[in-house]
């Protein structure tokens, strides 16, 4: 039961019970040290999953960067140290999704096309787009690209990705047979 402290004006002082593990951390939710091991781990299937979402590698870096910092400040949501995993992915996706959305209005803000500028990651990114797969995704509706990279990619079952996108399964098993599909029929034109 906790016990506050009326001295503290701020937050309430949790006391914990005789014989209770006193590590904040633990009782609070994930622990960084947790969180800092998952993302390490798993940096690059996080980066290759914002990649296949997003066309430039700095935005896919800074979608992953930002999931991280996102997820590190609401880590104490996170009770399950097994869903670590899932909140930072879910979080490359919503970000992701957001990242489109600002370019979409920008786009449609701006009067005239801004000349193309090279970066230093354009050539890394370049070597991506050569492959026929990446290029053939892009082609895809954004549902059937989200379901494909989710169940496919990113290993999730329909459920899981019914889930994450908000989705009947019905829609996810939809979105991904007409995914695969149009994925075919870009692969084998791409031949």
């Amino acid at each position: 039961m906790p016990v506050i402290s009326p001295w503290s004006a701020t937050r309430p002082t949790r006391v914990p019970a005789p014989g209770a593990e006193s590590d904040d951390a633990m009782a609070a939710g994930t622990t960084v040290d947790h969180l800092t091991e998952t993302y390490r781990v798993h940096y690059k299937s996080l980066l290759g999953l914002a990649a296949l979402l997003l066309d430039d590698t700095a935005s896919c870096e800074d979608v992953v960067q930002e999931a991280f910092i996102r997820v590190h400040s609401a880590r104490k949501r996170v009770r399950d140290p097994e869903k670590t995993l899932a909140y930072l992915r879910q979080t490359v996706v919503n970000l992701s999704r957001s990242a489109l959305r600002r370019r979409i209005v920008g786009l449609k803000l701006l009067s005239k096309p801004m000349p193309d500028m090279a970066s230093a990651e354009e050539g890394a990114y370049e070597q991506l787009e050569r492959d026929e797969l990446i290029h053939a995704m892009r082609g895809l509706q954004r549902r059937q690209r989200e379901v494909l990279v989710l169940r496919y990619f990113a290993d999730m079952t329909e459920a899981q990705v019914a889930d994450v996108l908000g989705l009947s399964l019905g829609s996810v098993k939809a979105y991904g047979s007409r995914g695969i599909a149009a994925l075919r029929v870009a692969m084998e034109a791409a031949s």
